[in-house]
């Protein structure tokens, strides 16, 4: 059994080159107004009223920092409509120690629970929890905010193994005489938003290595082959007012596994998780799906020789892909 198959939910996984996968809750929010109230809105106080009501009892998440949770204004707000949301936020809730079983002398609770018992008791917890905070009214000087919460799709494994289970299952049957169709299983994942600098050769390059990057996931299971890319796309989306200024500060990896056991295993450790490194006080909060649309089986790629490491120059209005198999990995560190 992998380690990734033993992992569980609480506690942290970890990876080469100093890296961990540490648990923790995300959620998304949305404030829309319950009055008619056209001011301004606030969203420091919207923020710290919330922080308040979240560290003090009946919740009592008193270990919650500020930077866990961000409140933004959506633009627009002359053209909404009444019942739409005028700001969002995401909250991230890091410490679970709570919900681990104790390990005190004579405590068998800790020995009794299995990995699948302490799943379910996450799962009960977060439910409990959004149910609380889904529909909760807040007074800010007279104006009343609804708050909405949800858990986004790729923090739900449950969720997201039903997903690829209905696609595969409808493209089956999708024909005319499915008899001879074969039952498909998907067998790769695609990571986003991670930084290239913690997947590069230390002191050579700050671009994501492949050898490092196959390291790194080869602990979640039996790699067939991978591929790393710039991830401009997702850095524009988080900042719309510095398109072009930065590139390459992220990468997004597809990873094709051996088996759909070691897929299946490593999409549940990277679920609900957020990337840290040693030494460092970052929390990465990546974005991991499975990939629906076959990159490996369609996609046309550029020789082995030319990796990320070399020029991105677009050909034709789109950006290169670059293929990265180990075994053709036999270029030299240094240049002569």
């Amino acid at each position: 059994m992998s380690a990734a198959a033993a992992l569980r939910p609480t506690e942290p996984f970890p990876l080469p080159s100093g890296l961990s996968l540490a648990r923790r809750l995300k959620l998304l929010l949305s404030f829309s107004r319950v009055d008619l109230s056209v001011s301004p809105v606030d969203e420091w106080q919207l923020k710290s009223a919330l922080l308040a009501f979240l560290r003090n009892p009946p919740l009592s998440l008193s270990l919650l920092q500020d930077s866990d949770l961000s409140v933004s204004r959506l633009p627009d707000l002359q053209k909404r409509r009444r019942d739409d949301p005028v700001a969002s936020g995401i909250l991230y809730v890091r410490d679970l120690s709570f919900l681990r079983p104790s390990n005190r002398t004579g405590d068998d609770e800790a020995e009794k629970m299995t990995p699948e018992q302490e799943e379910k008791k996450y799962s009960q917890w977060r439910s409990s929890l959004v149910e609380k905070l889904d529909g909760i009214e807040l007074n800010l000087k007279g104006v009343m905010y609804r708050m909405s919460v949800e858990i986004p799709a790729s923090d739900d494994f449950t969720e997201m193994k039903k997903s690829w289970e209905d696609f595969y299952a409808s493209e089956l049957f999708s024909t005319r005489n499915p008899v001879r169709k074969i039952a498909k299983r998907p067998d790769t994942i695609l990571v986003r938003g991670v930084p290239s600098r913690w997947f590069a050769e230390t002191r050579i390059s700050s671009k994501a290595s492949t050898l490092v990057t196959h390291t790194i996931f080869s602990a979640l299971g039996k790699i067939r082959t991978l591929n790393i890319s710039n991830d401009d796309e997702l850095e524009e989306k988080k900042d719309e007012t510095n398109k072009g200024l930065i590139s390459g500060l992220n990468c997004k990896v597809w990873v094709q596994f051996e088996s759909y056991d070691d897929f299946h295993n490593a999409m549940k450790a990277l679920c609900g998780r957020s990337l840290e490194k040693e030494g460092s006080r970052l929390k990465v909060n990546y974005d991991v799906t499975w990939d629906r649309e076959g990159f490996f089986r369609n996609a046309q790629y550029e020789p082995a020789h030319n990796k990320l490491e070399e020029s991105d120059a677009p050909v034709h209005g789109r950006k290169k892909h670059y293929t990265s198999r180990i075994e053709s990995d036999h270029r030299k560190r240094f240049r002569d």
